[in-house]
């Protein structure tokens, strides 16, 4: 064992999804999309879970959102708008 290199080599594996049920319309259409975009099914739906990952969750935005207390109130914007339409 003298010869052998005793470094530690790490190895990133990649994870797997599996998806059952997929109706036939709609892998018909993933399969179609894929082809058009020059990718395999497996590369064009990792690009599509990718950017969908990538994304706030719904309840965060709307968490940032409600945490806001700087700017107008709904009732000055209402009083603005209806203001605007008056003016017409």
């Amino acid at each position: 064992m003298s010869n052998m290199h005793s470094g530690c080599i790490l190895i990133r594996m990649s994870k797997s999804i599996q998806i059952r049920n997929v109706p036939e319309r709609v892998h018909r259409t993933l399969r179609a999309r894929a082809a058009a975009a020059g990718l395999s099914l497996s590369e064009y739906l990792l690009g599509e879970i990718t950017r969908v990952a990538d994304r706030p969750a719904v309840a965060d935005v709307l968490a940032r959102g409600a945490a806001r207390t700087a700017g107008a109130s709904t009732r000055d914007i209402v009083a603005a708008v209806r203001a605007g339409r008056d003016r017409d």
